[in-house]
């Protein structure tokens, strides 16, 4: 592995050179371990620690096949779905790999006792596999997370409708939390050249899943002039919903649960902005029985925010807290969308107040390549930012889930792999100073 870094950190190595590189046998990896799928049984979401259950390893290279790119990795992060891979929960990964592992000779190597977690990274094409002509050894890349067969015609109109399809890292083996991952080609997308290894592997998984959930005629399809109210709005998915609105011409409604994070909103540009706990909405009674009165109250804050408006779209994810409260206060005709469901996967709602008002609810999961092609692009181009908050190094992975896990970080937390410091492959140093102060508008709290 000196070899390769010593190759990256050079920053000129030519094809050539890469190609000549040896690759190692095994490589320095973060994995759950399938005899350990049972180690929590019995606790809460909340009791339960990643930090028992990530572990830093060597693990095998895994054969390279057609269609696929090993790549170097320099930096990754963590998402949701590594905690959630991290706890068992809702179920255990290995159910997935398992799954995958009967579709085809080649995709039993992913079907192990151990699952090489990650849906985010930044690094350097090491080998391409038969069939791949767009990307060539020594590329600077960051990855998407959506792996598709498209065997079936079901995902040509949209990939994310392959019945194949599955979240690289999470349902499938050799994630990007490590040294070297494995790839599909078409995961592939330029590294902004402006951006740190760490700064570039931040924004894959939540920047797309915002992009399509928002942006995209697949999800809420968001005009100028709408107004959209953002569930979480200086954290990971949110912090990229609030750009995305901004940028597009619509009115961001951020709610968030403290005055550093309203803090965050402001800095970005927002300026309509509810701090939940300090206004103590409580959406439930109990365990069982929610409070319209508080949602009542909620619509009544919203429109003396906007000058007597309704929402048009509500950016839904925490789930089961809010979804009751984020279908009152939607607009007549106006749509919630959601995904991700962070509070709990079963959502309640009065359907009258759906029905009635023709309101939408919209399912939306992670982007199809297009859609995840954009919202990389707009990064490239400056006009959407980062939101890392702090990296860690692949031994402090354990705590940098814990942390997302416990809701302790801010905006996206990065992931040292094989980059030995934070700071390195800014290829655009002009760019960068341009936005310097927008890349590190979340490091600054």
């Amino acid at each position: 592995m000196k070899e390769i870094l010593d190759a990256i950190l050079a920053g000129d190595t030519p094809q050539e050179a890469y190609e000549a590189l040896p690759l190692p046998e095994s490589y320095r990896a973060v994995t759950v371990h399938k005899d350990e799928e049972t180690m929590f049984e019995g606790l809460e979401s909340r009791d339960k620690d990643p930090r028992r259950a990530l572990h830093v390893e060597d693990v095998a290279l895994p054969e390279l096949g057609p269609g696929e790119a090993l790549i170097a990795v320099m930096a990754s992060a963590i998402n949701y779905n590594t905690v959630w891979t991290s706890i068992f929960e809702p179920v255990s990964t290995f159910r997935f790999l398992e799954r995958y592992g009967r579709t085809s000779p080649l995709t039993k190597r992913h079907d192990l006792p151990y699952h090489v977690v990650g849906s985010d990274l930044a690094g350097v094409v090491l080998r391409t596999g038969p069939g791949v002509n767009a990307w060539k050894p020594g590329a600077e890349v960051v990855a998407h997370c959506l792996s598709v067969e498209l065997e079936s015609p079901d995902g040509h109109g949209d990939t994310m409708l392959d019945p194949e399809q599955r979240i690289w890292g999470f349902e499938t083996n050799f994630g990007g939390l490590a040294h070297i991952a494995l790839v599909k080609s078409n995961q592939l997308m330029p590294k902004p050249a402006h951006l740190t290894w760490e700064e570039a592997a931040s924004p894959g998984l939540v920047n797309s899943t915002a992009y399509r959930q928002l942006v995209s005629r697949n999800g809420a399809g968001m005009k100028q002039g709408d107004n959209v109210l953002i569930w979480g709005a200086s954290g990971g998915l949110g912090s990229y919903a609030t750009q995305f609105a901004l940028n597009g011409g619509a009115t961001p409604i951020c709610v968030v649960s403290s005055e550093d994070k309203a803090q965050i909103c402001r800095d970005m540009g927002a300026d309509l902005v509810i701090d939940r706990r300090a206004e103590d909405f409580k959406f439930w009674k109990d365990e069982h029985t929610q409070d319209p009165k508080e949602w009542n109250r909620f619509g009544k804050l919203i429109r003396e925010l906007t000058g007597g408006e309704d929402v048009d779209i509500v950016f839904e994810h925490p789930g089961r807290e809010t979804f009751g409260a984020s279908v009152y206060v939607t607009r007549k005709g106006g749509t919630i969308v959601t995904c991700a469901s962070t509070s709990g996967f079963v959502h309640e709602y009065d359907n009258r107040y759906l029905w009635m008002n023709l309101k939408r609810i919209v399912g939306s999961h992670f982007a199809n390549y297009r859609e995840s092609w954009e919202a990389n692009r707009l990064i490239a181009q400056g006009k959407i930012h980062p939101t890392l908050s702090r990296s860690y190094s692949m031994d402090e992975v354990g705590q940098a889930a814990y942390d997302v896990h416990r809701n302790l970080h801010q905006g996206k937390v990065g992931v040292l792999c094989l980059a030995p410091e934070e700071g390195l492959g800014v290829r655009n140093h002009e760019m960068r100073a341009k936005y310097i102060n927008e890349i590190n508008r979340f490091r600054n709290i």
